[in-house]
């Protein structure tokens, strides 16, 4: 038998309450922990290097892209002779607000009716 198969089985007894073939149950309990770390750790450390090469590949990526980018400007910047018009949007301006309208109706009424 394998000792993965017997890991296995120490570790469906241990669930059972039962000691397997005379090992004490901390025993038992020692030998399901390290199947089960024997298992995550690789598994973890395959997750962080493929998240790493993925995020190396991206950034890779975003170089060529960022010198591609470079390259058309500098070319355009060349074939250009004069800078392109930049249209800008109006400035937004609030619309004037009636006085009336800003103030309490105590105090405007002073403004219409003076005593």
């Amino acid at each position: 038998m394998s000792p993965q198969a017997e890991g296995i089985r120490a570790v469906a007894r241990v669930a059972s309450g039962g000691v397997v073939m005379g090992m004490s149950k901390q025993m038992t309990f020692t030998l399901a922990c390290a199947l089960v770390l024997a298992t995550v750790i690789p598994g973890a450390a395959g997750y962080l290097s493929a998240r790493l090469e993925a995020i190396e590949a991206a950034e890779r990526n975003l170089r060529a892209v960022e010198a591609r980018l470079n390259a058309r400007m500098v070319r355009e910047g060349r074939e250009a002779k004069e800078e392109r018009p930049v249209s800008l949007p109006a400035p937004c301006v609030p619309a004037p607000v009636p006085l009336s309208s800003a103030l309490p109706a105590s105090f405007t009424d002073g403004l219409r009716h003076p005593r």
